[in-house]
């Protein structure tokens, strides 16, 4: 199975990463409905922080990010639930099929990477944040040398009104 196609099935909900059981229903080849089921029987191994049920209000502000499997296979009043990375692991222990075996194991690699993703990610914003602060001070030197020729330059061809010492012409004299 390819990762890519899991990760697109990836999405952050309440500031976690999960998938939705429909999605999960389809790379295991079984029905929402079936997978629900199997998960209800083992509720004890799904607390809150491994599983949690879409609210209406995150499923509407959500479902242009989530293609949504037909009403057929879950009827309008259920809500779909999502399920953390340790909630996929724990589906393992509940779906012991081989296509659910080798599947877990290509989702458990999607999350591995979407996770040294973000790491890598981090590091270069940290590394980018300190070159722009590095760069920014001497751009700040510079810009304030420049402010300052400018102005001196400014001063010498303003008119002053000390005296001016040295030869005189006639003009300058009256």
């Amino acid at each position: 199975m390819k990762i890519q196609v899991i990760q697109q099935k990836i999405y952050e909900i309440r500031g976690q990463k999960v998938m939705l059981d429909f999605d999960l229903a389809e790379l295991y080849e079984t029905e929402t409905r079936i997978l629900n089921q199997a998960v209800k029987r083992n509720l004890a191994r799904f607390p809150g922080d491994f599983m949690f049920q879409l609210t209406e209000k995150e499923l509407t502000n959500n479902s242009s990010q989530f293609v949504m499997s037909s009403s057929k296979h879950r009827g309008v009043k259920y809500l779909p639930y999502a399920f953390t990375e340790q909630g996929v692991a724990m589906l393992s222990g509940v779906l012991k099929s081989e296509k659910a075996i080798n599947v877990n194991i290509a989702i458990m690699r999607a999350f591995v990477f979407i996770r040294q993703y973000a790491l890598t990610h981090k590091d270069l914003t940290d590394k980018l944040k300190e070159i722009e602060t590095k760069y920014d001070k001497q751009f700040r030197d510079v810009y304030e040398a420049l402010n300052f020729l400018i102005n001196k330059e400014q001063q010498q061809t303003e008119p002053s009104s000390r005296k001016r010492i040295g030869f005189k012409r006639q003009n300058d004299i009256e």
